[in-house]
């Protein structure tokens, strides 16, 4: 799978929460909504006051439109934004098929 969820103790871990929510254009109190809690409880989870644990993540991970994984490993800002959203538009049994094609693009260190 292109993406694993993280089971190590996120707690730990920075994340970038903040800057996928900004990234989908969100307040908060906009994302709170989508995921049936509080503003505050959100800013606890982007200052990490609060674990963000495997069930908080998938929750957030779809209200924002992208996996878990990326919520830990990846800064919206840093990666293009094309291709957040062709792969979410791919159909989820399709995405191993897809992640294989994408390998074959990355480098091997060999000259071609």
């Amino acid at each position: 799978m292109w993406v694993a969820l993280h089971t190590a103790n996120v707690a730990d871990d920075s994340n970038h929460l903040r800057a996928w929510r900004e990234f989908r254009g969100l307040s908060q109190e906009e994302l709170a909504d989508k995921v049936d809690t509080t503003k505050s409880v959100i800013s606890l989870l982007e200052n990490e006051k609060r674990p963000l644990s495997s069930k908080w993540l998938r929750k957030l991970a779809a209200a924002l439109d992208t996996q878990p994984g990326y919520i830990l490993d990846h800064d919206p800002n840093e990666i293009s934004a094309d291709i957040f959203d062709i792969w979410s538009r791919i159909d989820a049994v399709d995405r191993d098929r897809a992640a294989r094609i994408l390998h074959t693009f990355t480098k091997t260190g060999t000259k071609d």
